[in-house]
């Protein structure tokens, strides 16, 4: 208790709190946090230790980024419920962030894994890989529907569920597995995107987890049915059975410039027949 009638330095009293004393001169010159004591000969300013929980509080209020007009505001009427207030604004605006960051993350590890799997990828191949349910908003499409036309339902997507950009999510076209054994191999039905958030809506698309057959690729446009049967014959001479929607995705788009170039990995939920 006998700290508290003790005054320090402007420099110690820094110190104490790690910060620098040029930003206790401008609280003090704003008017935000003045000094306990001015030496009336000098204007050296003093502080005391009881002030330490009013300077703590403000330095917590900034780096949550609250502005200094909003921090004043809240000195002058400093209470219980006006902090409670206050916080309560500043803890949603860091869940907002959070959530940003996580989907930001999630999106940045996706294209690091396909930038892997370009790497490593044998383009003939065709295997078994596992893979996790996952929930994707789809929007239907037809063998009529112009690229151009795709591009823009699945922007609108996007902004519909608050994305910054369309690559802020992982996308793809989807085509049912009876057209395939039908050998309409471009029927396909649905662009889907997946959100790299959680979200909880009716009327999702259930991408089962399970097991896959996964192929890639890359060449002219008219040559993918080829790829398509191999797939098929692939399974049947395996004992798989195909079910569901074949998934489609582009995984060089960030590094191509023509769509020619382009490497699609083909996913088909598989169970043995």
């Amino acid at each position: 208790m006998e700290k508290k009638d003790t005054l320090l330095s402007i420099g110690q009293f820094a110190a104490l709190h790690g910060i620098n004393k040029k930003t206790l001169m401008w609280y003090d010159e704003t008017g935000l946090f003045r000094p306990a004591a001015i030496h009336p000969e000098n204007g050296y300013r003093y502080y005391s230790y009881h002030q330490s929980s009013i300077l703590e509080t403000i330095l917590l209020l900034r780096e949550l980024g609250v502005s200094i007009g909003e921090i004043q505001s809240f000195m002058q009427n400093r209470s219980a419920a006006s902090l409670e207030r206050l916080l309560h604004e500043k803890i949603d605006e860091l869940d907002r962030t959070l959530a940003h960051l996580r989907s930001v993350r999630k999106t940045l590890a996706n294209h690091r894994q396909n930038m892997l799997t370009l790497l490593h990828m044998d383009l003939a191949e065709i295997r078994l890989v596992e893979k996790e349910e996952r929930r994707l908003v789809t929007v239907d499409i037809n063998q009529d529907t112009p690229f151009e036309k795709q591009v823009e339902m699945i922007t609108a997507e996007t902004k519909k569920y608050q994305l910054r950009r369309l690559h802020d999510a992982s996308y793809g076209t989807m085509i049912a597995v009876e057209k395939l054994h039908g050998g309409n191999f471009t029927a396909y039905s649905k662009l889907f995107i997946e959100i790299p958030f959680p979200i909880k809506e009716a009327g999702l698309h259930v991408q089962p987890g399970g097991s896959y057959l996964r192929a890639f690729y890359q060449g002219p446009w008219d040559d993918q049915p080829q790829r398509y049967q191999e797939i098929l014959g692939f399974a049947q001479k395996q004992g798989w059975k195909l079910a569901g929607y074949a998934y489609e995705t582009i995984l060089n788009e960030p590094v191509i410039d023509r769509m020619e170039d382009a490497i699609i990995q083909i996913e088909i939920p598989a169970e043995p027949s």
